[in-house]
């Protein structure tokens, strides 16, 4: 039902040999397929019989969430990407399509397996880690409690046995991993995990009317506003993203928007810097 649904919202068609394709099944399978997504939505589709397909209505209107626009789109950057399998994907046709590229990030599994399996089952790990700050890499007991991808890079939430604190930690950089005694404090004592920070952006007001139209559709804002809220523990990377991060202002048209609720936001990026 929902790959009925699928193609007839993205593609505006469908046949029998669409499912029977997809699924391995007989065409009377697929028929009666049909006939139950007709019960589901009668005014969904209709057979073209020049054609002998059958076609979107005029008044569709999708039933399933998987139809909506992110899948969609997930699904077009997960093919594209090479993520995504074809037959993995309800996709048929789809448009020409291209990525920014970006630097390859290759994970060690074991590392990740390791990982995982300390987070479900609370137990610590012990880490040779090469950071930013040190030269030569450092041997450090972990707590993991979860992980988080910052649009570049996976990182792990963990509770620092050296530092005493909870921290993230790059998961590409940790060269050695293997479970440990130490047991940590809980996810529930990580506030800045648990804490939800709202940011408030509007479109620059030094733009013209029509450009701070134009970027108040790129981020979906309404009467001029959007709010994203966000872990303050992720806090850092999303003003980064969003190059808020830096306190020389720039020419509007490279800013394009502005944080309105700044002095607050700011306020609790100081308190991770404690």
């Amino acid at each position: 039902m929902e790959f009925i649904d699928f193609r007839l919202r993205w593609e505006g068609r469908i046949n029998r040999s669409d499912i029977t394709a997809f699924f391995g099944i007989s065409v009377p399978q697929a028929s009666l397929d049909i006939a139950r997504y007709l019960e589901l939505g009668p005014e969904n589709l209709v057979y073209d019989r020049s054609s002998r397909i059958y076609l979107a209505g005029p008044s569709f209107k999708p039933i399933f969430a998987s139809s909506n626009t992110p899948q969609y789109l997930n699904d077009l950057l997960a093919l594209e990407a090479g993520f995504l399998e074809p037959e993995s994907s309800f996709m048929g046709w789809r448009p020409p399509t291209a990525l920014v590229p970006t630097p390859g990030r290759q994970l060690n599994a074991h590392t990740l397996v390791t990982l995982l399996q300390a987070i479900r089952e609370q137990r610590g790990v012990k880490v040779l880690y090469q950071s930013m700050t040190h030269p030569e890499s450092q041997s450090r007991d972990l707590s993991p409690h979860a992980i988080a991808h910052d649009g570049f890079r996976w990182h792990v939430r963990a509770y620092c046995h050296k530092r005493e604190d909870f921290l993230d930690f790059v998961i590409a950089r940790v060269l050695e991993i293997d479970f440990s005694e130490s047991a940590g404090p809980g996810p529930l004592e990580d506030r800045a995990w648990q804490t939800k920070v709202d940011l408030v952006l509007a479109p620059h007001s030094g733009l013209s009317l029509s450009k701070r139209r134009a970027i108040e559709l790129d981020y979906g804002m309404t009467g001029g506003t959007v709010t994203l809220s966000c872990r303050q523990a992720l806090l850092f990377y999303l003003l980064k993203h969003l190059r808020l991060d830096v306190d020389q202002p720039s020419a509007p048209e490279a800013q394009q928007i502005v944080l309105l609720n700044e002095t607050d936001v700011k306020a609790r990026l100081a308190e991770l810097q404690r």
